[in-house]
């Protein structure tokens, strides 16, 4: 400051600015001096005071503020304070913290207190939302000087996020053909947390034939391990897990459905190696025989099973003419009537085939058997019933009792009890003088033949089979009580005489009707006539060996039911036309076989005043009916 001179009045005048900031307060010393001499002084202190102007600008403590805050920290926890300062004082020197243009996300997450600078949590803070915030804050003093600076606030990330599984892709229905390692998915897994919280660990449940195997950055392919069977086990139920490294750690599992889609790859497969029917002979057409049943595990068309009938013979006819079968339900139905005697089994297969692309089939053998039922009657080979003629057996008047005179020999078609033969005699002229084996048909005597006994004797015999219900035919036997032809003539005189009072009982019975002798006399002359012209004559035969030709082609051998044995043949000799002729004997087989050459056939009329005496004609008509 310069010393002003010669001027009775001093001004103060400022020579620069004043800055209170450096110096609020300046004291100046002024000395006057005088013109005199010696020179006189005087010197006053002047004190200047530096008032404060708003020159200043607020000043943060730091350009840049970082925070780092853990995410979901609770409301109201302090994350940083800012501070600024201003050189002023008083009102200059107030100083208010606010941001500046920043988005209402970050004004609802933070708050700054305005005097104290504290930035504290208003919201919530996520990390997977937000990892960081960058703001502006500004501070102004009392007089609108202002200032700004930068707030970052790091978000840590924290182990709160499950991961998160997606399907992107799924084969719902895979083949059970399908090879191992065939891709049936792809799997998305995401973790919305960071560095070790977000790595993640994906696995599949044991016991099932799937595995992940890792892709492109979270994702993973679901392929299968092993070859899938549809019969076996046709859904599967997978979950899928993931686990991320956090700690702790979290995990997640999700459920996924599979279906294995059905291939024709099983034929059907019948319920038994082989099926027997049983069905009685004279059946109805139509009748259930049996019922075959195959399975297919397969599904829908596959599985669905048709039956059908293989083609075959059975003696010469095509079996579709003997049975059929449902194609739906494999019910075997006859298709006609069976007879034992002429079938007794066929074996028939059937074949069962599915509806698949291409079609598989399998075969089973359904064995039918024909049961007997008792339908034939016994059927009567010795003494032959055809002609008029029947044949006659000579009895020795010495036989002794037991003594085998004839047989009756029958056979049945029929086969097991119902064709067990048993024969009785059901008349006889002399009930006591003859027995048949109840099994082998031989007529023996019961005892010695006494020179009162009937030469002539008649025999009806019964042969009944052991059926339910029993079937029975019955044939005459013609016994001669004779040592030799020469008292055959006799049976001509006999028989004429008996047919002559047979007519005159015819005649009386007439005269009565009629009651007009001429009409009797012409009855009589014609009877008369009529009578000669049927004379007697003797039919002469070989043996009564029955050859094996003459069986019915059906004949069921049962041993000691009837059949003839080859022991008992009859021979006889006799000379052509003669009345007279002795017989030639051959001696039998054994003592009590009556000797072979005493068989002779005679007319049937002249053993019927025989049969009419000693049965009932209505009686004998049931017999042989």
């Amino acid at each position: 400051m310069d010393v002003l001179r010669y001027h009775p009045l001093l001004r103060l005048i400022l020579d620069k600015e004043l800055d209170r900031e450096d110096e609020k307060d300046i004291m100046l010393s002024l000395t006057a001096y005088d013109g005199g001499s010696p020179q006189r002084s005087g010197t006053v202190v002047i004190h200047v005071t530096v008032l404060d102007a708003n020159d200043n600008v607020p000043v943060f403590s730091q350009t840049v503020y970082k925070a780092s805050l853990p995410e979901n920290s609770p409301l109201d926890t302090l994350v940083i304070t800012v501070s600024a300062s201003d050189a002023d004082e008083g009102l200059n020197s107030e100083i208010a913290y606010a941001f500046d243009h920043a988005s209402d996300d970050d004004i609802n997450v933070f708050t700054l207190h305005p005097k104290t600078g504290d930035v504290r949590v208003a919201g919530v803070v996520d990390y997977e939302k937000k990892s960081s915030y960058e703001m502006q804050i500004s501070a102004i003093d009392g007089l609108g000087l202002i200032s700004y600076g930068s707030l970052i606030i790091e978000v840590t990330d924290k182990n709160n996020n499950t991961p998160v599984i997606q399907l992107k892709s799924l084969n719902i229905g895979i083949p059970e053909n399908v090879s191992p390692g065939t891709e049936v998915g792809i799997i998305n897994v995401q973790d919305r947390d960071s560095e070790q919280n977000g790595q993640v660990h994906c696995s599949v449940q044991q016991n099932v034939p799937f595995k992940l195997v890792p892709s492109i950055k979270n994702y993973y392919s679901l392929v299968t391990t092993g070859q899938l069977d549809r019969e076996l086990l046709s859904d599967y139920n997978i979950t899928i897990s993931a686990t991320d490294e956090g700690s702790p750690p979290l995990s997640s599992s999700k459920s996924l459905h599979l279906s294995v889609a059905d291939i024709n790859d099983n034929p059907p497969v019948f319920e038994e190696q082989s099926y027997s029917a049983y069905v009685s002979e004279n059946n109805k057409a139509g009748s259930t025989l049996c019922s075959v049943s195959a399975r297919d595990p397969d599904w829908r068309q596959n599985g669905t099973v048709i039956y059908s009938l293989l083609v075959a013979e059975v003696n010469g006819a095509p079996v579709s003419s003997y049975v059929s079968v449902n194609g739906d339900t494999g019910v075997i139905h006859a298709v006609r009537s069976f007879d034992y005697e002429h079938l007794r089994s066929f074996k028939v297969h059937v074949m069962a085939r599915d509806n698949g692309s291409p079609p598989l089939s399998s075969n089973v053998s359904v064995s039918v058997f024909i049961l007997d039922v008792n339908d034939n009657s016994p059927q009567i080979l010795y003494p032959s019933p055809e002609g008029n003629s029947f044949m006659t057996e000579l009895v020795p008047k010495a036989a002794h009792g037991g003594s085998v005179v004839s047989k009756v020999i029958a056979v049945d078609a029929d086969s097991g009890q119902n064709a067990w033969l048993s024969y009785h005699i059901v008349k006889s002229t002399d009930p006591g003088l003859f027995t048949i084996g109840l099994h082998s048909g031989e007529i023996r005597t019961q005892r010695d033949i006494s020179e009162s006994d009937s030469m002539k004797q008649n025999l009806i015999v019964a042969v009944k089979d052991n059926g339910q219900p029993p079937l029975s035919a019955t044939c005459s036997m013609y016994l001669l009580i004779s040592d030799n032809l020469a008292e055959v003539p006799e049976l001509k005189d006999i028989s004429y005489e008996e047919k002559n009072s047979k007519l005159t009982s015819y005649l009386i019975i007439a005269l009565v009707s009629v009651s007009t002798f001429f009409l009797t006399f012409i009855i009589i002359v014609l009877g008369v006539r009529f009578c000669r012209r049927r004379k007697p004559r003797l039919l002469f035969d070989g043996a009564v060996a029955i050859p094996s030709a003459y069986l019915p082609p059906n004949y069921a051998d049962v041993d000691g039911t009837g059949t003839l044995r080859s022991t008992y043949n009859y021979d006889a000799y006799l000379t052509t036309g003669s009345r007279t002729s002795d017989f030639k004997f051959v001696s039998s087989y054994n003592d009590n076989t009556l000797p072979a050459d005493q068989t002779l056939r005679k007319n049937p009329s002249d053993f019927d005043d025989d049969l009419h005496d000693s049965f009932d004609p209505l009686e004998l008509e049931k017999l042989n009916a």
